[in-house]
């Protein structure tokens, strides 16, 4: 056998074991955990102590969009909360919490629709987008209201053991992202401040 059908035979082996390694692969999202980051911005935002309401899925979007995953190449990831938008709600209020300033008695109400969740670990160039409207409520009257999206491309790799855990981690960083984007409103610090 030639050198070349030699190195395509290994590139072949090398592509079958990669598929083996990663078809219909299941993960769970970890349980929210609060940011240093996002904590900071909390404290320097001087924000009063807030509760978390209810986030559910926008209207209008597809149900599933709240629940599963798609463009893992045939892998699938599962929210910790069972859907997207519980995913989160319990991520902000890990932040919240961390900061010392998550009240179930506050006043002031934070709630979310998820208007868009995505990711697509393409060959080459993979991206994600997570998207949600909060309204904030102040003794039941609304002081704020818009939507924010936090998007995230990378470079992914041919290989499908190698780009679908980095589309898995680069999703998952999308909801500090958002969060983060969110306190960093400033109609947003307003809505909360003490």
């Amino acid at each position: 056998m030639n050198q070349t059908l030699i190195r395509t035979a290994r590139l072949i082996a090398v592509a079958a074991a990669a598929a083996a390694l990663t078809a219909c692969v299941s993960v769970k999202m970890p349980a929210p955990a609060a940011s240093a980051a996002n904590v900071e911005k909390l404290r320097a935002a001087k924000a009063a102590p807030s509760q978390v309401g209810a986030f559910k899925l926008a209207a209008g979007k597809p149900a599933d969009m709240d629940t599963t995953l798609g463009g893992l190449r045939g892998s699938s990831m599962q929210p910790s909360g069972g859907t997207f938008s519980a995913q989160l709600r319990d991520e902000l209020s890990a932040e919240l919490k961390a900061a010392g300033l998550l009240d179930a008695a506050s006043p002031i109400v934070i709630e979310g629709e998820l208007t868009d969740s995505r990711v697509d670990a393409a060959i080459g160039t993979g991206t994600g987008r997570l998207a949600a409207r909060f309204v904030v409520k102040r003794g039941g009257q609304k002081v704020f209201d818009k939507e924010l999206a936090a998007e995230s491309s990378w470079e992914s790799s041919f290989v499908g053991a190698t780009a679908i855990p980095m589309a898995i981690n680069q999703y998952g960083a999308l909801y500090k992202s958002l969060i983060g984007k969110l306190l960093d409103d400033s109609e947003f610090r307003a809505a909360i401040k003490s």
